[in-house]
Order: structure tokens, then C-alpha cells, then sequence
């Protein structure tokens, strides 16, 4: 019998010691060497950062890649940053977290039904993994989908993770195009009678959030159609 759990964190330990990338990883090791003013009292993770949750999760939520000064300083997805702020805070108003903030990796934060990851493991320059780098990542995002046996919803913040899990899907045969698949704010898209269903949302980034590009009750809306999805 397969045990998601030991799967999952056998696969953690895979990722945070993969050296695949070595731009990304020299990148990762120079921003946790030299910090962020407000963290010099930080002792940055600085390596690859594995997936986070509940191993027997409904849903699967999918970033771009972790924060320099975020998740590459705490060493969880989406802790530590503006992005996360936003993110655990919904998750706690849908009751999928335990708590409504997310500061380091020890906080005592729990998700219910719920797995958060990304495309990229390591933090990127700018923002921007190359195409190699992301295909390179991929396996290990498919691998975590693998281990998650109950997935039912898969909410995919920005283009880049949307397109990297219908890479996966299309490369499993799942979809033949990605034509019918056009990415959007709170767009639902079915995939098959096997398959999650997939939610596309803007990533919480300060650039969509401070523009107003993404509002919060933008946001919330997403994890409310999710939870309307698991509940039907």
C-alpha cells in the first residue's frame, strides 16, 4: 500500500539536495550569503525548497518559484513574503490552514486538505527561471502529483505554473493540445473524468497586488470555488 506521507518527504529530501540547476543554486547560496538587511539575524535556508502540506490533500496549489528573501530565507513555499501574507491568510478564511500568517517554517502552521508547491524549487534571478530550468524542475512537481492520491482541484497561480502543469498533463497524454487552454483570473477548465480539475488565478505577486490587478476578494473568490468544488 503506497504511503503519501513517506513518499512525500522521501522526495523533500530529493529536492533540497538536487543540484540540477547550477545558476539557481549559486543564485540561492549568494542572496542567503549576503541577506537582507531586515533578516541579518536570519540564518537563510539558501537550498532547493520542497512542497508543503497535507499529504492526503484534496487540492494542490501551484506558485512560480520561492522569493529570494521569502522561502529562500525560511525554507517553506510561500513563508516569509508579501505573496505568502496573502496566500495563507485566504487559506485560513477557507479553512484549508490552521492559521492566518505564515513568518518561518517552525510557526507551528498547518494545512487542511491542502498542498502547497511550485514549478521552480529554487529562487530565481528576477524572478525568472529559464526555460531549461523549468523543465529540469518539472519532474519533481509531477512526481508530488503522483504522491498525492486524493488531488481533486489544482489552483495554478501565474502562467508560468498554469503552463507548467499542462506540460505535465500533455506529456502524460492527459490533454493532445494546450490550445483549449487559455490562462486567466478564476477560470475553471475540466480536463476529464480522471483528471483535477483546474482552477487559473494571478499570482499574489506585489506587482499584480499593488497595482490592483489582484484584489484580495479576487483572490478569496478562487479558494471559495475550490472549496465549492471539493464539497460537490
Amino acid at each position: 500500500m503506497r504511503n503519501p506521507q513517506r513518499e512525500l518527504k522521501s522526495l523533500a529530501q530529493e529536492i533540497i539536495s538536487c543540484r540540477r540547476c547550477p545558476r539557481l543554486i549559486e543564485h540561492c547560496r549568494r542572496v542567503a550569503a549576503l541577506k537582507r538587511k531586515a533578516y541579518r539575524d536570519w540564518e537563510y535556508w539558501g537550498k532547493p525548497v520542497p512542497g508543503f502540506g497535507d499529504p492526503e490533500s484534496r487540492l494542490l496549489i501551484i506558485g512560480l518559484a520561492p522569493a529570494a528573501h521569502g522561502a529562500n530565507r525560511t525554507g517553506r513555499m510561500f513563508t516569509g513574503d508579501r505573496s505568502g501574507d496573502m496566500l495563507y491568510s485566504i487559506l485560513y478564511e477557507t479553512g484549508f490552514a490552521s492559521q492566518p500568517s505564515s513568518s518561518s517554517r517552525n510557526d507551528g502552521l498547518s494545512l487542511y486538505d491542502a498542498y502547497v508547491t511550485a514549478a521552480v524549487r529554487c529562487a530565481p534571478p528576477d524572478n525568472r527561471p529559464r526555460p531549461e530550468e523549468l523543465r529540469a524542475c518539472r519532474t519533481y512537481l509531477e512526481r508530488e502529483i503522483e504522491a498525492l492520491p486524493n488531488l481533486r482541484v489544482v489552483v495554478a497561480l501565474g502562467r508560468i505554473a498554469f503552463d507548467s502543469y499542462l506540460a505535465i498533463l500533455q506529456a502524460k497524454g492527459s490533454i493532445t493540445s494546450r490550445s483549449a487552454f487559455v490562462f486567466g483570473h478564476d477560470r475553471e477548465f475540466r480536463i476529464g473524468p480522471q483528471q483535477p480539475l483546474l482552477i487559473s488565478s494571478y499570482h499574489p505577486s506585489q506587482q499584480n497586488t499593488l497595482t490592483g490587478r489582484l484584489t484580495r476578494q479576487m483572490f478569496r473568490r478562487v479558494f471559495e470555488r475550490a472549496r465549492r468544488c471539493l464539497a460537490g
